[in-house]
């Protein structure tokens, strides 16, 4: 059945291992969605015992191809709000997250089929983050976090995390805006194509992607 806190729980799962490989720890669950550990363990017994994730007692926690296949289809349902706010509504990148998580619980399966259509099916959200497809499946180039890009990398901007919405504004007002190609110059150092070498605002080292 529907349960907006089921979601938000597979929906961080799935978050924490799409741009790395380390699966998500129950304090480190617990940490994301702010609440106690003890409330975190319980609910992870929960859906181990539906099938949903698997996790033995201190240790990693991982979707089961049922998880993954549900936390995929209500990230679908986010990324598409997104999506649809910023090109129909003129949302500003840093804005929509908050409006998607109240809307994607709301939207009926033929509301979301519609606005899918209207927008084209796209692959990707205004973030970069990819956009399950009906079956739950995701295109991905290959990728590098900017933090581990060596100097001399040349990379088309892939994806920045959402989760700051002060961080994308800096990143909007430094030029560093999605699909503009980069060469890392240093550390905190990288030029735009076209433009000025530009320092890389707090953060940015752990919340941009590049193309690889």
């Amino acid at each position: 059945m529907p349960s907006p806190a089921i979601d938000d729980y597979l929906k961080t799962i799935y978050h924490h291992t799409e741009w790395q490989d380390a699966r998500i720890t129950p304090s480190q669950l617990a940490a994301v969605l702010g609440l106690a550990p003890s409330s975190v363990t319980e609910m992870v017994q929960k859906l181990s015992a539906q099938g949903l994730v698997e996790h033995r007692p201190y240790g990693p926690i991982s979707l089961t191809a049922e998880g993954e296949h549900r936390a995929a289809a209500i990230i679908r349902r986010h990324r598409l709000v997104e999506t649809w706010l910023v090109r129909e509504f003129g949302y500003a990148w840093h804005e929509v997250h908050d409006e998607a998580e109240v809307l994607e619980h709301a939207l009926s399966d033929r509301l979301l089929d519609g606005i899918d259509e209207r927008l084209g099916h796209p692959r990707v959200d205004p973030h970069g983050d990819a956009i399950p497809d009906a079956d739950g499946q995701v295109h991905r180039p290959p990728f590098v976090l900017l933090g581990d890009a060596e100097p001399g990398h040349r990379g088309r901007v892939l994806r920045v995390s959402d989760r700051d919405p002060d961080l994308l504004q800096a990143l909007e007002t430094a030029g560093l805006q999605l699909g503009c190609t980069v060469d890392v110059v240093g550390p905190h150092e990288v030029r735009i194509e076209g433009a000025a070498e530009v320092s890389v605002p707090d953060g940015a080292r752990d919340a941009v992607w590049l193309t690889a």
